[in-house]
């Protein structure tokens, strides 16, 4: 399956993202995780790709396992980092011969402990370039990345939509964003991205809070923001961390809905590799109707439309 064919037609899609384990206990209790969000009917779900292929193996066996053992479609990421480009066409291979038909293409951040991207000889310098590859010469469906908040190395927010028109130009079809907390920013994106002429799904990324300590590290490693009135609270818990986590769950949940309600396509949650905030949160918004609502609003939407197209 697909994963641009699946958004297109199943609204609103919910997916979730997992790093592959270190250790086969580690890969144990990961597929235990997935297990348990089965019931949550997941549309697809992603496995990260470490820096200079470091999870290659990791990855590669747990997508694998997702697609044999639960039957969920998987989507592996793939990274420029540290293969040339005949290196990067081997693990491709690779990944057809394990049946995998989704791939999430991706420059990758730089190896621990430098600070800039530097491709490796003879490979590739942008995702784009990953991504025309993949094009021509593999039957994939290929995703990729969009930054609400602007890519931490973009040199502003057009040069960052110029990165993301290239991608999509390059045989992207579909966009999944890094997290964000504001939902202002997603829809100040997704027209911007509208207006450029980019015209795939942009499927907003959603990470649960909860750790204080966390959220403000991975905010400061890419760049991001937070509403000032959510900091505030989050600061006032700090040293609690459950009050943290209840108070991480409910803000994400009126954070889905609202983004449901006003057209997201669906909802990518970065797990961390846990699943009680994901599942608190995804369980409200079914709790609530909120899914069933997106749905049928997007029934209707597309009902309309292809009437107009008969009628004309």
């Amino acid at each position: 399956m697909f994963i641009a064919d699946y958004l297109q037609r199943h609204r609103p899609s919910i997916s979730f993202e997992f790093f592959p384990p270190k250790t086969d206990e580690g890969v144990e209790n990961l597929m235990r995780t997935i297990k348990s969000l089965r019931i949550l009917n997941p549309g697809f779900v992603s496995v990260t790709y470490g820096a200079g292929g470091s999870s290659r193996a990791r990855t590669l066996e747990v997508v694998k396992r997702i697609k044999g053992e639960l039957e969920i479609e998987p989507m592996a990421h793939l990274t420029c980092v540290g293969s040339s480009r005949g290196e990067m066409r081997e693990i491709v291979r690779e990944l057809q011969g394990a049946g995998v038909e989704n791939i999430m293409a991706l420059r990758g951040d730089p190896p621990k402990g430098e600070t800039q991207f530097v491709a490796a000889t003879g490979g590739f310098r942008y995702a784009s370039e990953l991504i025309e590859m993949l094009r021509d010469e593999f039957d994939f469906c290929i995703g990729a990345g969009a930054y609400p908040e602007v890519h931490p190395d973009a040199a502003d927010a057009d040069d960052d939509m110029r990165v993301a028109a290239a991608k999509v130009a390059a045989g992207a079809t579909f966009l999944t964003t890094q997290f964000f907390f504001d939902n202002a920013a997603y829809f100040a994106y997704v027209d911007r991205a509208r207006a450029a002429g980019i015209d795939v799904p942009i499927v907003p990324g959603i990470m649960p809070i909860t750790s204080y300590k966390g959220v403000a590290t991975m905010l400061a490693m890419n760049g991001g923001k937070m509403p000032q009135r959510l900091l505030a609270e989050l600061e006032m818990r700090h040293d609690e961390p459950e009050a943290v986590a209840e108070l991480g769950v409910a803000y994400t949940a009126l954070q889905c809905r609202d983004l449901l309600a006003k057209g997201a396509p669906g909802l990518h949650f970065y797990t961390l590799n846990r699943s009680t905030a994901t599942r608190a949160v995804v369980s409200a918004l079914v709790a609530t109707d909120t899914i069933r609502e997106a749905a049928l609003a997007y029934e209707a939407t597309t009902h309309a439309r292809n009437v107009g197209v008969t009628a004309r």
